[in-house]
């Protein structure tokens, strides 16, 4: 009887790994093609939590609520074997960050990306939904990378505002989309999706955090202290793309090792796009005074933070 159960096991073992391996692609889990349209929160949730139940790379918690009601979640991604240990290297990251490493506990380095946090620039979560796609999938090059580093995904900060731009858009879009600047696509009306329920810029609270959006965020962020924060947003059809350096004044406190650091992101940046083609500017309208934008914050955190802004030229035309 014994050999039977173990055919079973075999069997089950099998589908389990299968499964693993044979992920959907977001296109394929959504049912369309991601940027043709705008996804839901509830959609985005849905997708990260069906890639956690079938990849041994990712984890997703939930960790809170927005003043709506919506799942505000992270998913950690990284090798298997990292994941396997994950809370050794949260231990591990804050043990350093507090000034007393422990030599006997191995480290890697923590990148957290946070995207969306105007709900109206919501081309950021489908970025993220992407990003998800391509580091739980099987590209031999991006699972070495992952052996060496873990990464946070915040998929949306603001899905309250998210959601009412996303009704409003999918109800007024046309197909194919109208670049024309005065076509109603391109006219939110008030108030918009930027804010959050309360109409607060959330994007203003991280030093504050009078939003419980921004406190439960950062209850879990300072359980972590990541190396480095990448704040994603979106920019206006008028506007190339735009990365650190940051533009002048900086912020006192922000150190020189930071600013160079900045500089140093900010070169490889250029690299990748001159090499496609594309525009993009650097030090300037962005500076890093005001110390609760969610770039500036994580810096005087002691962390290195880079502020990343998308232009889209997706369906929905020039936005």
């Amino acid at each position: 009887m014994s050999k039977y159960y173990i055919i079973l096991f075999l069997l089950i073992h099998t589908s389990i790994i299968g499964q693993s391996q044979n992920l959907q692609t977001v296109d394929e889990f959504l049912g369309y093609e991601l940027g043709s349209r705008f996804t839901f929160h509830h959609q985005v949730v849905d997708y990260f939590e069906y890639v956690a139940e079938n990849s041994d790379k990712v984890q997703v918690q939930e960790y809170g609520k927005t003043s709506e009601g919506r799942s505000l979640i992270v998913a950690f991604i990284s090798s298997a074997k990292n994941m396997a240990k994950l809370e050794s290297y949260q231990i591990a990251n804050l043990s350093a960050a507090n000034g007393y490493a422990k030599p006997e506990l191995e480290q890697l380095p923590i990148v957290w990306l946070s995207y969306n946090i105007h709900g109206d620039e919501a081309a950021a979560t489908e970025a993220a939904l992407a990003t998800l796609n391509d580091l739980a999938g099987d590209d031999e090059k991006i699972n070495a990378w992952l052996d060496e580093v873990i990464v946070v995904i915040d998929p949306c900060e603001n899905p309250d505002g998210r959601d009412r731009y996303v009704m409003w858009i999918n109800q007024v879009l046309n197909i194919p989309s109208n670049p024309d600047v005065d076509a109603l696509e391109h006219h939110q009306p008030w108030p918009g999706g930027r804010f959050s329920h309360y109409l607060f810029d959330l994007n203003r609270d991280w030093a504050w955090q009078t939003q419980s959006e921004s406190q439960q965020r950062l209850k879990l962020y300072k359980q972590w202290m990541p190396h480095v924060h990448v704040d994603f947003h979106e920019m206006s059809y008028q506007s190339s793309y735009f990365f650190a350096p940051a533009a002048e004044p900086l912020h006192e406190n922000i150190t020189e090792w930071q600013r160079e650091f900045q500089v140093h992101i900010g070169q490889n940046n250029a690299e990748k796009f001159d090499k496609e083609g594309w525009f993009y500017f650097t030090k300037e309208t962005y500076d890093l005074l005001y110390p609760s934008y969610g770039d500036t914050w994580p810096l005087l955190m002691v962390q290195s933070d880079l502020r990343m802004n998308k232009v889209v030229r997706e369906q929905q035309g020039f936005r």
